[in-house]
């Protein structure tokens, strides 16, 4: 601000003054100078910092006050600073409904009450099963019916690991279990593999697979895992993984490396109840971490977390709603997309409700919750808002994880949650079956 004009000051009485000046007048500026000192004084030291401007202002007014043959001139306003850009995130409630990905069971067109009712919710994603696949006309006519009433980038994902578990099957055709690719293949063809899958999936819509399984195990073939993983060895179950995980990715389809930290060790099918792993971190470290490493580190976007049990981790919880098992996966050093198994299935689901799952899952460290039933997708968006308004879920958290499920569709995490979110992607020089990635020799 400018300093304060000094008051006018008192006309002095005529003196009789000498041939060679006038001391009235340089007393006259004399006091007045003194009255400005003390003026300056009054207003604190932030006033002393006043500009050329605002002196040479002054001293006009000072000079026409002396003369008495003009007025003060007021001091030109000074024009206020441009107001610093701000960003405004979207609701809540539609943070809320963003983290969530769920599936439509029996659903075959855009237009059914379900698909209507949960592209209004705003979700962030969908899951496609084999109820929702007639042919490739009507699953590409669903895909681009739910992205038009959405309105905006959203997910649409399936399960197709080939095998056993193949959501696709009617539309990219029937394939060989993991365990059967890396015994007759070599990484480079399952790479192909994998691409050709991936370009079906991607012309009917859909761009985000739930596969591959990084999990070690060599038991029976038809175990929990079994011949879902490709080898019980963590070397060659990371090299054929991230082989097809790269065959996706060349197609345009998102991978999704699972089941953090390694299913294997259980004979558990977590569809019913979960179960306890006993191992150590360092076994875990030593095994079962070792492909989640090296996919991570080979720049894994999305990773899948399971519904066991970790003795190191928290004895008591999932590790899908163990927020110990996700700072296990961000000390890896991932920074994509944590998606939960589905929080209905039996691990969970008999132990906690959808709206509580989805809370838990939030808060301890989840960006995504799957759920494959959407006819639930109201009540866990409603029990996250509710979460947020009572400080039981930081809304920082549900932020972060908004912003991560809306790069991950392809759409702009700042106007979702005002945060800018880079989401990793896989580097093909560090992939098994890249032309410049070591040869792996598959097992005999």
């Amino acid at each position: 601000m400018s300093p304060p004009v000094p008051p006018d000051v008192p006309a002095q009485p005529e003196r009789s003054a000498p041939r060679h000046g006038r001391p009235g007048r340089r007393f006259d500026r004399a006091r007045s100078a003194v009255l400005v000192a003390a003026a300056l004084l009054t207003v604190g030291a932030g006033s002393v910092a006043a500009t050329t401007d605002d002196e040479a202002q002054d001293a006009t007014t000072l000079r026409a006050a002396d003369s008495g043959t003009a007025e003060p001139r007021p001091t030109a306003p000074r024009p206020s600073p441009s107001p610093t850009p701000t960003c405004t995130p979207a609701p809540v409630e539609q943070q809320a409904a963003a983290v969530l990905v769920v599936g439509l069971p029996g659903v075959t067109r855009p237009d059914d009450a379900l698909a209507t009712e949960v592209t209004g919710l705003g979700v962030g994603g969908f899951f496609l099963s084999e109820s929702n696949v007639v042919s490739t006309r009507q699953v590409t006519a669903l895909t681009q019916g739910l992205r038009a009433q959405a309105g905006r980038p959203v997910v649409v994902a399936t399960d197709e690991e080939s095998g056993r578990v193949a959501l696709m099957r009617e539309l990219v055709g029937a394939g060989p279990s993991p365990r059967r690719m890396a015994a007759r293949e070599t990484p480079e063809e399952v790479r192909a593999r994998a691409a050709e899958t991936g370009t079906v999936l991607a012309q009917v819509g859909v761009d985000v697979d739930l596969a591959p399984v990084l999990d070690l195990d060599d038991g029976p073939a038809g175990g929990v895992i079994g011949d879902r993983s490709f080898s019980a060895d963590p070397t060659t179950a990371a090299d054929y993984g991230l082989a097809y995980a790269a065959g996706l990715a060349d197609a345009g389809v998102t991978p999704t490396v699972k089941h953090f930290p390694g299913h294997g060790r259980s004979t558990v099918d977590s569809h019913t109840a979960s179960s306890l792993v006993e191992a150590s971190l360092d076994d875990l470290t030593a095994t079962d971490l070792v492909p989640f490493q090296r996919a991570i580190d080979a720049g894994a976007p999305v990773v899948m977390m399971n519904h066991l049990e970790y003795a190191v981790l928290d004895p008591d919880l999932p590790a899908s709603l163990s927020p110990r098992a996700y700072a296990l996966l961000r000390d890896l050093g991932f920074r994509g997309v944590a998606i939960t198994d589905s929080v209905g299935m039996g691990a969970v689901n008999t132990r906690w409700d959808f709206p509580e799952a989805a809370v838990m899952a939030v808060a301890a460290g989840a960006d995504a919750v799957l759920a494959t039933d959407g006819a639930q997708a109201v009540r866990m968006r409603d029990a996250l808002v509710d979460a947020v308004a009572s400080g039981r879920l930081p809304e920082d958290r549900l932020a972060e994880a908004a912003a991560r499920v809306t790069a991950l569709a392809g759409g702009d995490p700042r106007l979702m949650s005002c945060r800018d979110v880079t989401m990793p992607t896989l580097e093909p020089a560090t992939v098994a079956g890249s032309p410049s990635a070591a040869p792996a020799t598959p097992p005999g």
